[in-house]
């Protein structure tokens, strides 16, 4: 584990470097909680001075110091005091000690913990701050008794006073990176912004408790279980904040601490209001106004960890059915009052009705919380709730990737199957298990038997229903439509049913680039969440591959923001509902990487990767994904790697996302420069998608041959002429049929790069990067640039400028487009072409280089030749726009 990097608080970092060196400055102090970071920002603010210019006096306060006349500067002032000295000869003597070290320079006096200070070092920090030539900064804690000197520094106008707020949840995944030598995943680094609430220090100790067995790394990112260690530290510190408790206003804190959020009303009918008033002031609880109700949540998650496992047990069980009584009696009026009184009562050990914990069991399941959800219908399966709750209980596990658990609790239950409905239920749960958690393919044909045995059309549509997605998954692609139509037109067909084929239409829709359709039908699947959420929350996972499948497919990155923002992404994460979370993820890889983030595009797919370790069913197009994103950054090792791994972790079930991972196959063999086994990879796909009639994935697999300078490459069936078509053919015919302004945009493209108009590239560069595709703007610019080089183009000095511009908002890129006008300089044409660029005359380049004005002329000559430009006012683009490495003599 690293040391702790200083990371984020860029604002108030030249906020306080302002306050000392802008002319007219003032001082600045920060205040905050303890831990928050003032002391580090102070260290660093200071450390970034140059010692040469300003005389800097560093004085950390603390409380063994605080009784000693001066003992809070005595690391500044000199050892021997002078004796007889008025209190105020004192502090002139001081102030002058200090001006005697700084030697003319100005003075700048830091205080770390300035509300530790002995009144005259108070009072002498005041005098400084109103002598001229000095700057005073430091540091306050919140909630402290502050000296009254101290004080009067802002309220006399002297310096400024400013809040240091906690690190926001990108300042802690940044920190997190720093920290480890690795990336974070999301959940993790959520989980642990949320548990450490911003705080460095919290969020430090929180990871040492944690390096020692919930930490893991897998794929080079680290993912934190979410199980807490309470360490010494960690305990002492919250302590330390949470202080000595009387009774009554321990008891408010426990009470929230079990049941937060808790409504005001509640809680003063079970303590008394004074005391929950005083946990208020001393800033244990908040009081929140969420629209109508006033709620009350710990002022920080910790507290409540600490003090529920210091509650005794008999205590902890009183107070949540104590909690339990409270809400039943108020009517459990909130949606989610059920979800919190079954828990309570099962906690408390006073849960009797294998019902209620039954409902809230399917409540924390819509809710995607897969971990409550298991509890409570495990609970709801103890207490005799029979086959329903054996049902429920089988499905979350398997959805929490134990498939072996869940087909002991269904076998288990077997027997109790007295009608065609529980059948049918039966079926389609056990299905699940054993086709997507188990990846057995024979439950196909399992289905299809077991649905012949039915005879309630309701019953048939349902089961018919999950045999029309299995059979889309495994790529019977005639049997999945024609199942899932049979299930739409069936009048008997339940809502879950009829939008769980819907969805099944709404993919194959999608992949066959149908893309308007789809669009219309995952709407209406959307639209009827209300039917089917209690019975089949999962159909969510349905919807989202069918929807990501066609945003994906139609280069629509704004849908996939949309997704990822979306109500759904924000529960499956909290929930821990990982298939959710994966695939999500994976999305936004493929915007981050269409979009030229390349390093963020490597990152997040890395976190999917990581995420989906221990469930085969989304596990390969997590690592398809970040096959593409290393392929997108020349990282030819590591995109072999990833694309080995899709070898060892695809389940032949899945076999509908082979398009995704034989593309990436292709990216991948790119990347290491064997164009010749990519172009077979690539035309081999294309044949095979165009004979499964996946129009809009063979769109995008044509494109990539574009991309890599082949569109003259023969792909498809043998016409009645006896000639084959070429991408740029195909793509010409494709575009009339798939959806959407990218295929037409991807057709003109291969015309031009066959054609060799470079007038035609650039046009299509700037109709890409108006539907936010830069990645694609920057090769088509590129393939441009290639062509105005080689036929010595006067034009070729703008194409840079326009590649160089979309190559300076993009991450490190490094694809055969882009290698197409990445020049091979030596180091000594770089140093020289840099100079020149930035206007260095060619004598003093020689001489700077010391070397003769022919030579250099020679070097600049070879450069002009090698980036196509014909003098210096063109260099500068042309540099820009060279992608990846330059390269050195030695390549």
């Amino acid at each position: 584990m690293s040391r702790w990097s200083f990371v984020g608080r860029t604002d108030e970092l030249g906020r306080l470097l302002s306050a000392i060196t802008d002319i007219g400055r003032r001082g600045i102090f920060f205040s905050g909680s303890a831990g928050i970071g003032k002391s580090r920002l102070l260290r660093e603010g200071v450390a970034a001075l140059p010692t040469d210019r300003y005389a800097i006096s560093f004085v950390a306060a603390n409380a063994t110091t605080v009784a000693l006349p001066f003992g809070g500067l005595v690391q500044v002032l000199p050892a021997e005091q002078p004796q007889g000295l008025s209190p105020a000869g004192l502090l002139r003597w001081a102030v002058q000690a200090l001006r005697e070290q700084a030697a003319g320079r100005p003075i700048v006096l830091a205080i770390d913990d300035a509300h530790l200070l002995d009144p005259p070092s108070a009072a002498l920090v005041h005098l400084v701050a109103r002598t001229e030539n000095t700057t005073v900064v430091g540091t306050l804690r919140d909630g402290e008794q502050l000296p009254l000197p101290i004080r009067a520094l802002w309220t006399d106008d002297l310096v400024d006073l400013a809040e240091l707020s906690p690190l926001g949840r990108p300042e802690t995944a940044e920190l997190l990176a720093e920290i480890l030598d690795g990336p974070v995943d999301d959940g993790s680094a959520e989980r642990l912004w949320r548990f450490s609430g911003g705080n460095p220090l919290l969020l430090r100790e929180l990871v040492l408790a944690a390096a020692g067995g919930e930490l893991h790394r897998t794929y080079g990112v680290w993912t934190w279980t979410g199980r807490l260690e309470l360490a010494p530290n960690l305990t002492e510190l919250i302590d330390t904040r949470v202080g000595q408790l009387s009774s009554g206003v321990r008891t408010v804190v426990e009470l929230v601490a079990f049941g937060e959020p808790l409504g005001l009303q509640l809680l003063n009918e079970a303590v008394e209001p004074t005391d929950v008033e005083t946990a208020e002031e001393r800033g244990l609880i908040s009081v929140i106004q969420q629209d109508r109700r006033v709620n009350v949540r710990l002022a920080h998650p910790l507290y409540g960890e600490v003090l529920r496992r210091r509650c005794p047990v008999s205590r902890t069980r009183r107070l949540q059915a104590r909690l339990a009584d409270l809400l039943e009696k108020a009517g459990k009026r909130r949606r989610d009052d059920l979800l919190r009184v079954a828990v309570w009562r099962l906690d408390s050990g006073t849960a009797q009705d294998p019902a209620l914990l039954l409902d809230a069991a399917v409540q924390a399941f819509t809710r995607y919380d897969v971990p409550l959800a298991t509890r409570l219908a495990r609970a709801a399966l103890q207490a005799d709730g029979g086959y329903d709750a054996a049902e429920l209980l089988a499905t979350i596990l398997m959805f929490g990737d134990r498939p072996t658990e869940a087909l002991g609790v269904l076998d288990a239950v077997a027997d109790e199957i007295p009608c065609d409905g529980r059948r049918a239920r039966w079926l389609t749960a056990r299905g699940m298990v054993t086709y997507w958690g188990l990846s057995q393919e024979s439950t196909v044909e399992e289905i299809a038997r077991g649905a012949d045995e039915l005879t309630d059309p309701a019953d048939v549509a349902r089961v018919r229903a999950f045999e029309a997605i299995m059979r889309l998954h495994r790529l019977d692609t005639d049997a999945a439509l024609r199942l899932g139509r049979g299930v739409l037109d069936r009048p008997a067909a339940s809502a879950s049913a009829r939008e769980l084929a819907r969805c099944t239409v709404a993919h194959l829709q999608a992949a066959q680039g149908h893309f308007r359709r789809s669009a219309e039908a995952v709407a209406r699947v959307a639209a009827e969440a209300p039917a089917w959420r209690t019975d089949m929350p999962y159909l969510q996972l349905a919807m989202e591959l069918a929807r990501g499948t066609q945003l994906t497919l139609a280069g629509d990155l704004a849908g996939i923001d949309a997704i990822v923002a979306d109500e759904f992404a924000d529960l499956a994460g909290a929930g821990d509902f990982r298939l959710g979370t994966g695939y999500l993820a994976i999305l936004r890889a493929y915007a981050a990487r269409l979009r030229g983030q390349s390093g963020d595009a490597l990152k997040i797919s890395l976190g999917a990767c990581a995420v989906l370790a221990t469930s085969r069913v989304y596990a390969s197009l997590g690592q398809a994904e970040r096959a593409q994103a290393a392929a997108l950054r020349g990282d030819a090792t590591h995109a072999a790697e990833a694309v080995a791994e899709v070898d060892r972790l695809h389940a032949p079930g899945m076999a509908v996302l082979y398009p995704w991972l034989e593309q990436a196959r292709g990216a991948a063999l790119a990347a290491a420069g064997d164009l010749a086994a990519a172009t077979r990879q690539l035309a081999g796909l294309a044949d095979r998608l165009r004979a499964d009639g996946l129009a809009g994935h063979e769109a995008l697999v044509l494109h990539d041959l574009v991309r890599y300078e082949l569109g003259t490459t023969l792909v498809g069936p043998t016409c009645t002429d006896g000639s084959r078509r070429t991408v740029a053919q195909r793509l010409a015919e494709l575009s009339e049929s798939v959806d959407g302004p990218l295929a037409p945009l991807l057709a003109r493209q291969a015309r031009a790069a066959v054609e060799g108009s470079a007038d035609g590239l650039l046009t299509v560069a700037d109709c890409f990067t108006d539907l936010g595709l830069p990645v694609y703007a920057a090769e088509a610019t590129a393939m441009a640039l290639h062509r105005l080089r080689r036929d010595r183009s006067g034009a070729a000095g703008v194409a840079h400028q326009r590649l160089a511009a979309l190559l300076s908002a993009a991450d490190h890129l490094d694809t055969p487009a882009l290698r197409l006008v990445r020049p091979t300089l030596t180091s000594r044409e770089r140093e020289i072409a840099g100079l020149a660029a930035e206007g260095v005359t060619s004598r003093v380049i020689a001489e700077r280089l010391y070397l003769s004005s022919r030579t250099v002329e020679n070097h600049l000559q070879r450069v002009y030749s090698k980036l196509g430009v014909s003098g210096r006012a063109e260099l500068g683009a042309a540099l820009r726009s060279i992608p990846g490495r330059t390269g050195t003599a030695s390549e």
